[in-house]
């Protein structure tokens, strides 16, 4: 039997394994970051009613440069962070993935590197890696932040054409401070390896979860400052894989270049311009996330937890001397959970109230379990 290793594959790929949580038939499924909401009544029919309308034009090719759809992202994105954002400064893809790995492509690749603080979303090193791109790992301190004179030093000493910042971060759910971000920007300019600068990625996948407001205004005036947004978490649509980026037009053109004719489907576009209609209904739905999540936290703390400050839809919690061991304690009362790698800790995506009581019950009859 041929196994991958024997194929002629990049050596930088040998030995390696896809990205991927466990998908399990469980009760309580709380490992992946998802919004427990399902789409609303209304919203099902006006997704409904934009494809029908599509579908008409299926036997063309859909605009290209979905024109429209970042005219409505550039819309949210200024009436909700305060910031104005034109559509040229807005680019779209599959996922926030997708768009991150445009970005590789058109700045990263073989002879350069990319840097970002683990532990951090592991997609970034894997773009990177599948992108021809070096990845070198930044410092956090032990309450999962990014200590700002830690985090420039190693820019300076590593030099790398792209710096990546998750905030908040997945898998802590920690926030950056904006004069961090502001500070690493500087940085990398001062220590880029060529004349024209470095790209600074601020990944804001959970960012209408968050505490604090978007960091999108840092991108006024400094025209390397991406920030990354995905339609996956607080619109309740990860099935619908689209994501964004907000950033100078120059970027915008920049990954244009090495994006594929035709990315974005008709059928893609039609339903995401259905969901920005709703953007008002679906908040209201991070709201209650937002407090289901705070809740999430207090009951931990209360249990004797650690649990790291949250501003995402999910919270790391342990300390445990045997994570896989609570893990699976956990899977055999019905709820699913993440193990990141993270020493002693697990991640429990916030569900609805009764998903979350779920999970908190059966916390406590573990947390009594072991301490017997």
């Amino acid at each position: 039997m041929t196994r991958i290793d024997d194929l002629p594959i990049r050596d930088e790929l040998r030995g390696k394994t896809p990205y991927g949580a466990p998908q399990l038939d469980v009760p309580v499924r709380l490992n992946t970051n998802e919004n427990p909401y399902p789409a609303p009544d209304a919203l099902v029919r006006r997704i409904a009613e934009r494809v029908a309308e599509a579908a008409r034009d299926l036997n063309r090719y859909p605009d290209r440069d979905a024109v429209r759809l970042r005219a409505e992202l550039a819309g949210y994105l200024s009436r909700t962070t305060g910031h104005p954002v034109a559509p040229e400064e807005v680019w779209a893809a599959n996922g926030s993935n997708e768009v991150l790995q445009q970005l590789l492509q058109a700045f990263g690749g073989p002879g350069r590197r990319a840097l970002g603080f683990d532990p951090t979303y592991s997609m970034h090193s894997l773009i990177a890696r599948g992108t021809g791109t070096g990845w070198v790992p930044g410092p956090r301190t032990e309450e999962f932040g990014i200590d700002p004179e830690a985090a420039v030093a190693a820019v300076h000493e590593h030099r790398p054409d792209i710096v990546f910042v998750c905030s908040p971060n997945n898998p802590t759910g920690t926030a950056v401070d904006p004069g961090t971000v502001l500070a690493l920007h500087e940085a990398a300019q001062r220590a880029a390896p060529g004349p024209r600068g470095a790209l600074v990625i601020v990944d804001e996948a959970y960012a209408e979860f968050s505490h604090r407001p978007s960091l999108l205004p840092l991108t006024e005036g400094r025209p390397l400052l991406v920030i990354s947004r995905t339609m996956s978490k607080a619109f309740g649509a990860a099935g619908l894989r689209l994501g964004y980026l907000a950033a100078d037009r120059a970027v915008v053109d920049a990954v244009q270049l090495v994006r594929l004719p035709y990315h974005l489907s008709t059928v893609t576009q039609a339903t995401a311009l259905a969901a920005l209609e709703f953007a008002d209904t679906l908040l209201g739905y991070v709201e209650e996330l937002k407090a289901e999540r705070d809740r999430i936290v207090a009951e931990l703390r209360a249990m004797g937890c650690e649990v790291t400050e949250s501003d995402a839809n999910f919270v790391q919690f342990g300390r445990f001397a045997d994570v896989p061991a609570v893990w699976r304690r956990l899977l055999d009362r019905g709820v699913l959970v993440r193990d990141n790698g993270v020493p002693g800790r697990l991640r429990v995506s916030t569900g609805t109230r009764q998903e979350n009581d779920a999970f908190l019950d059966a916390v406590r009859a573990v947390m009594k379990e072991i301490s017997e």
